[in-house]
């Protein structure tokens, strides 16, 4: 009987040390996951189709016992993106040896990549894991199409220096034009020359009447004006001159007179 009474006594004793054993363990990992934080820093990300999307989450060292993820989504219709525990989901990982760097990438980024990612660390339990603790969440926005600029500044600057182009080349071409302008007006135009010698419009020393004057004929009564008329021509003989000596053969002759006048 006393050798019974001792096993009850032994069996209440162990039984009573493992009820408290997960408290323990409770206790252990409370103590250990007061300093552990995870930080996912961004908050909204854009990424066009076909880029490598880029997703930001850190953890301290040590800490509680669980994996972390990446989920799309929360709640019933999450989709887990990456896990620790999965070896199929670790090609993913920016740095696979890392324990407190998980960022991740995505590779060809898709339309239906669009959503909201959540880094998460769980807690292992005696039965399962539970969420132990969760980032604030990224936004993703896949962009669909290229634009011709990369950004407004870029855009100004192509503008304004094609403005640049325009302006300098109006320049040379107004000196050129002064240019020509002042050396035919110092030389003027060649002598006897029909057609008259054309500059730049709007050129120094060059009138631009004169030039509308060269090129329109002018009409018959103003160049009439300018030449002479013969109003009629009259013949009249000699006046017998003296008796000289002639030689024979010397036949008398006679001269012409003509009257002009201008008008």
């Amino acid at each position: 009987m006393a050798a019974l009474r001792t096993a009850l006594l032994l069996a209440r004793l162990l039984l009573g040390q493992l009820i408290l054993v997960p408290a323990w363990l409770s206790g252990a990992d409370a103590q250990a996951g007061q300093g552990f934080q995870l930080q996912q820093p961004q908050k909204e990300v854009s990424v066009r189709v076909g880029e490598t999307l880029t997703l930001i989450c850190t953890v301290t060292e040590g800490g509680l016992t669980g994996p972390v993820k990446w989920l799309k989504g929360w709640g019933s219709g999450s989709e887990t993106i990456y896990d620790q525990r999965d070896s199929s989901t670790w090609g993913v990982r920016a740095v696979n040896e890392s324990n407190t760097d998980f960022t991740i990438l995505i590779r060809d980024v898709r339309p239906e990549d669009n959503g909201t990612y959540y880094c998460v660390k769980f807690r292992k339990t005696a039965t399962s894991e539970e969420l132990y603790r969760r980032g604030d969440g990224t936004v993703v926005r896949v962009v669909q199409g290229t634009s011709p600029f990369p950004s407004v500044e870029v855009a100004t600057a192509v503008l304004f220096f094609l403005l640049l182009i325009f302006i300098l080349i109006f320049c040379v071409y107004h000196k050129k034009c002064r240019g020509e302008g002042q050396s035919q007006g110092a030389a003027g135009a060649p002598a006897g020359s029909p057609i008259p010698v054309l500059s730049c419009a709007g050129s120094p020393g060059t009138p631009s009447s004169n030039v509308r004057d060269a090129e329109t004929p002018r009409p018959p009564q103003q160049q009439s004006s300018e030449q002479k008329d013969i109003h009629y021509a009259d013949l009249q003989p000699l006046r017998e001159a003296p008796q000289r000596s002639q030689s024979p053969g010397t036949d008398r002759s006679e001269y012409a007179s003509i009257r002009a006048a201008a008008k």
